[in-house]
């Protein structure tokens, strides 16, 4: 069963994964280990899409959000200037199952309950995978990841999306500075939900508004709160939100 979702590129040419590695927020030199999960930003730190590296020879696969497949390809290719790098789009399809990896696949490096994914025709499995997600507070692209996000705040330390060990790349600074400098006073956050509202509904503390909610699944939810002002009995619409912090 493939993911109609994800769009995969393949990234080839001279020069690959140096080329990679001064623009994604992950280290690269990853790719000998496995899948490789990364971001690239704005120069002011900003999201731009997320997405998976996977070697392919000497060539990278990114499997990417379908919906984010083609501005990512432009955007490196504004990078690429006259580098002998290739962008292309692929037909490859994306699988993904629960469990140990088979053969040729690869675990995801976000958290060990999402399972593997696949880009040489393994069979799929069926999962609730928004479910899994929110278990494992894992945002999504065009829901808890948004041009606004700042990637320390949707927990991508956490996920193994981002590396402080390695060298420069887009929006560096302004990542390393909230890591180093400053306390987040904002961020993702699971919570337990009764009841159900919208994508996006106003998370409401008293009358203040202390944040936002989006993904629900299993009687818990994703959302992205200011810890000052979220607490433990709080309102989505008709759902009600418990935090613990």
């Amino acid at each position: 069963m493939a993911d109609d979702n994800r769009k995969v590129l393949r990234v080839s040419g001279t020069g690959v994964r140096d080329f990679l590695q001064g623009l994604v927020t992950n280290d690269v030199s990853g790719l000998d280990r496995g899948a490789v999960y990364t971001a690239l930003l704005t120069p002011q730190g900003k999201y731009l899409a997320d997405f998976f590296l996977v070697a392919d020879g000497e060539d990278v696969l990114i499997d990417a959000d379908a919906g984010q497949a083609a501005a990512l390809k432009q955007r490196l290719m504004m990078y690429k200037l006259r580098s002998p790098i290739q962008i292309e789009e692929t037909d490859i399809a994306v699988s993904r199952g629960l469990g140990d990896a088979p053969e040729g696949a690869f675990a995801d490096p976000r958290h060990p309950s999402l399972g593997w994914r696949g880009y040489a025709g393994q069979p799929g499995e069926a999962a609730d995978w928004d479910a899994l997600r929110v278990a494992a507070c894992v945002p999504q692209a065009g829901v808890e990841l948004t041009p606004d996000t700042f990637i320390l705040e949707v927990g991508f330390e956490r996920l193994n999306g981002v590396d402080f060990r390695k060298g420069c790349y887009v929006g560096q600074e302004v990542t390393a500075r909230m890591k180093h400098k400053t306390e987040l006073r904002k961020g993702l956050a699971q919570v337990a939900v009764e009841g159900a509202a919208p994508v996006g509904t106003e998370i409401l503390s008293g009358e203040k508004v202390a944040g936002t909610l989006f993904t629900q699944g299993g009687g818990f939810g994703l959302a992205y709160l200011r810890f000052d002002r979220a607490g433990e009995d709080m309102v989505a619409g008709a759902a009600k939100v418990h935090w613990r912090g």
